[in-house]
């Protein structure tokens, strides 16, 4: 066996991670866009999986999924947390939320849903989050929220809550 064979299967046996992006979209009263998925229960916010073995990053995954979803294609603002989840039926999700900025009535009048995959989106009150986002999703974006009117760097968090907080 070669070296690169053996590199091979060194890579081949490490554990698997999944990896997603969202961004934190709002209007101007401070509402925070979510979009309803076909295929799961429960609001999203607008985001998916890093096409990691593409080279994609964070980053760009959340802005590209953006685009593809909503057809909003801005620069995103700076990463407001980052979320290690675990999850029944599925290795650990590390989870990417960036600052999407205002939206302004001419984009959100302008918002082409991506129909394979959403039925519809709406704008709901930061406090409401934890009632559409479902579990550590809705817990990393309340505190994405937080960060986001705070001013504090981004958040680490696992399964949605700061570990130093509990």
């Amino acid at each position: 066996m070669t070296t690169t064979d053996d590199y091979a299967t060194y890579i081949a046996s490490l554990p698997r991670v999944l990896a997603g992006a969202a961004a934190l979209y709002r209007d101007a009263e401070g509402r925070v866009l979510l979009v309803e998925p076909n295929y799961r229960e429960g609001w999203a916010l607008p985001g998916g999986t890093i096409e990691s073995d593409l080279g994609e990053s964070p980053r760009t995954a959340a802005r590209r999924e953006s685009a593809e979803e909503i057809g909003i294609d801005v620069p995103l603002g700076r990463l407001l947390a980052v979320d290690w989840t675990l999850g029944a039926g599925r290795p650990p999700l590390v989870a990417y939320l960036y600052d999407g900025g205002v939206l302004d009535a001419a984009q959100l009048a302008g918002i082409a849903l991506q129909e394979d995959e959403l039925l519809s989106w709406r704008l709901v009150e930061p406090a409401e989050l934890t009632t559409y986002l479902l579990g550590s999703l809705g817990l990393r974006a309340q505190e994405a929220h937080r960060v986001l009117q705070s001013g504090e760097g981004a958040a680490e968090l696992e399964n949605g809550r700061r570990p130093d907080r509990g």
